[in-house]
């Protein structure tokens, strides 16, 4: 099964509509495989003419709430949203200056953390979300 199809299916199963929006904005995570903007995912291909503004973000903030995509970003500049797939865990680098921001190219830190913390307190389906903030090398 590919990553879009196995996405359309947890979209269903978390009781999301198929709609021309969700396939399109999927795509669109699927085909550029790094955190995006709004405006970005708006202006993807797979969007243009096919909603409005308003109805992508209402859209990203469903499927932030059902666990699909997460919000990155400093909050006082343009959110970014990228993709969550199951398996599969990328920790970020955001630059206080520009707002860029990078996935880290590196073993995660904190799974042996989560591990212990899990055993420790019984938590079921624990989970973490690693961003670092500083000067990305274009800026200092």
């Amino acid at each position: 099964m590919s990553l879009y199809d196995s996405l359309l299916e947890t979209a269903k199963k978390a009781g999301l509509r198929r709609t021309k929006a969700l396939e399109a904005i999927l795509t669109c995570f699927t085909e550029c495989n790094r955190p995006m903007t709004l405006s970005e995912i708006i202006s993807c291909g797979h969007l243009a003419e096919k909603c409005d503004k308003a109805t992508v973000f209402r859209l990203l903030q469903r499927l932030s709430s059902k666990g699909m995509i997460r919000r990155l970003g400093l909050h006082e500049r343009a959110a970014y949203f990228t993709l969550l797939v199951p398996g599969q865990h990328r920790d970020y680098l955001i630059c206080t200056d520009c707002g860029s921001i990078e996935a880290i190219e590196a073993p995660c830190p904190v799974h042996k953390l989560e591990e212990e913390i899990r055993n420790k307190t019984g938590y079921a389906n624990l989970y973490h979300e690693l961003e670092f903030f500083g000067s990305c090398p274009k800026c200092h």
